[in-house]
């Protein structure tokens, strides 16, 4: 048996071990809490990071949207413009019952406007098809130049700078753009693909400064290659023209 001081020792011992095991074990849960702080950290580094990237790409979509509108806006001003003018020059210089008859052109109204006007071109279906007619020195210069002579998409309708300005000739050709995005110009002569179509508005007029109104029918409709012999204006005789 040991004396009662080293029974004390030993109990004392005991005691500083299982302090020293309670203090270990209290240091267990400061563990776990840096882990969850650690965590938490991670997350919000993590939501930040996601945050910003998510801003960045609506920023750029927002970006990307605002400049296409900019550039649908910027193609489509030149098409509304165009058609402005238009309606005006119809309403300085056509006279017309409301379901067309006693329809008249004021020529030197346009002439006024534009010397190279040589007529006038009407459909009754499609409508729209309605507008003065030029001729320059070349084939381009209409392309991107309106009636009045303002730089525009929509062009005019020109005569082909090979025919008599007196319709004389046996084919004469008359130009206008095909618009994807209006129906202004001769974007609408597609119309006559149609067989009934053509057949419920056969007749377009042509009106020149001398008084006369010419009438011809359309006899046929279609795509054709810029090489075509459609845009042949001399013929030897009326046979080789009508073959």
């Amino acid at each position: 048996m040991g004396t009662g001081e080293e029974r004390r020792s030993g109990v004392d011992r005991r005691r500083r071990r299982g302090h020293s095991r309670r203090r270990g074990r209290r240091r267990e849960p400061d563990k776990v809490q840096q882990a969850a702080v650690s965590n938490r950290k991670k997350k919000k580094q993590k939501r930040a990071t996601f945050d910003i990237l998510s801003g960045t790409i609506l920023i750029v979509a927002v970006c990307v949207f605002v400049f296409s509108l900019y550039q649908l806006v910027m193609m489509l001003i030149p098409y509304h413009t165009g058609g402005q003018e238009y309606d005006e020059i119809q309403d300085l210089a056509i006279t017309a019952d409301g379901d067309g008859a006693g329809f008249s052109v004021d020529f030197d109204a346009l002439l006024e406007i534009n010397p190279d006007t040589i007529a006038w071109i009407r459909f009754d279906e499609p409508s729209i098809i309605n507008y003065p007619v030029v001729k320059s020195a070349d084939n381009n210069e209409y392309l991107t130049k309106t009636f009045a002579e303002n730089d525009n998409k929509l062009g005019a309708i020109f005569m082909d700078m090979r025919n008599s300005s007196d319709f004389s000739d046996r084919n004469t050709i008359i130009y206008g753009h095909h618009l994807n995005v209006s129906p202004d110009m001769f974007s609408r002569l597609h119309l006559y693909e149609d067989e009934e179509f053509c057949k419920e508005h056969p007749d377009f007029y042509i009106y020149t400064p001398d008084g006369k109104v010419r009438t011809y029918t359309v006899f046929s409709a279609g795509i054709v290659n810029a090489a075509a012999d459609n845009y042949d204006i001399e013929f030897e005789s009326d046979e080789a023209f009508e073959q």
